[in-house]
């Protein structure tokens, strides 16, 4: 095999996978992660429970800007909480779509 069909082989394939239990502290980082998923769960619970109220006040209240900022507050916390909830799902599925690029 020539030198430049081996350096474009290793372009393709480098032989690179991800591997659980490589580096030490995995458990940890990924109790971190865990942890902070949680409190970015708890923190959307709080903007939409807030947004509800002000779309609330505002409809009742005649304050259409108040409206208007509460139902986009409340669109935006539903949005955070379905990409907090399906965070590992989304990369699970991009890292199987790469895998399968060449």
């Amino acid at each position: 095999m020539k030198v430049v069909d081996k350096v474009q082989f290793l372009a393709y394939n480098p032989g690179v996978t991800p591997r659980e239990g490589g580096l030490p502290g995995l458990d940890v980082l990924k109790n971190v992660i865990s942890s902070i998923n949680l409190f970015g769960i708890i923190a959307v619970v709080g903007a939409l429970a807030i947004s509800a109220l002000v779309w609330a006040w505002g409809h009742h209240s005649g304050g259409h800007q108040a409206e208007a900022n509460g139902k986009k507050g409340t669109v935006v916390a539903a949005g955070c909480a379905l990409l907090l909830g399906a965070a590992n799902g989304i990369v699970a599925f991009f890292s199987a779509m790469g895998t399968q690029v060449h």
